[in-house]
């Protein structure tokens, strides 16, 4: 039993880890474009949103629930992309983040819907059915601790970077924001054409 957990932890942190799956690094990383190194807590509670939303469409479609074409997913990946950054840049982040309940965290949770989507299928192909919630919860566990290493990653070159250069917030957040929302559209033409 605990052998099956460390298989499907492994599983879940290689998959988000891996290079190939860079189309959710990328969404990750410009979610967190918006906020400042020093907002941890915001960030925090954003990616923790972001985790609930995929992991209950990973776990309703790989347990036959709901199934969402493969190519729809495909093409609505890169537009949660896209979004996010549009989003990042046509905001005033100063006044938004004063509000009590902000937008971020319900698209978090929505976008991770549609990413929960895109993982199903691989999860299916390695599922052997036997105990799908323990192999569930390992792999999102996986996933998680992977997508948190992406995070801390991202946020200590923006620390280090800001320290040494004095970065601008909105200078930080229009540059990945436009370099997420620039490959984003590259993504949704090749999944469309």
């Amino acid at each position: 039993m605990m052998d099956q957990f460390k298989v499907y932890l492994q599983l879940g942190f290689e998959h988000i880890s891996d290079v190939g799956a860079y189309d959710h690094m990328l969404f990750i990383i410009t979610l967190c474009a918006f906020y400042a190194w020093k907002d941890w807590k915001k960030i925090l509670i954003l990616v923790t949103a972001f985790t609930i939303g995929h992991s209950i469409t990973l776990a309703l479609s790989a347990l036959d629930i709901i199934s969402v074409p493969q190519q729809l997913v495909e093409t609505l990946i890169p537009i949660t992309i896209f979004l996010t950054a549009i989003h990042n840049v046509s905001v005033n982040r100063e006044n938004y983040l004063k509000r009590k309940i902000m937008l971020n965290y319900l698209l978090a949770l929505f976008f991770g819907f549609i990413h929960g989507m895109g993982f199903s299928n691989f999860f299916k192909a390695l599922s052997g059915g036997e105990s799908i919630v323990g192999e569930l919860f390992a792999f999102n566990i996986g996933l998680e601790i992977g997508q948190i290493l992406i995070v801390v990653m991202f946020f200590t070159l923006y620390f280090v970077l800001d320290k040494l250069f004095g970065i601008k917030d909105r200078d930080w957040n229009l540059f990945i924001s436009g370099a997420g929302a620039g490959v984003s559209l590259i993504m949704i033409l090749n999944a469309i054409l």
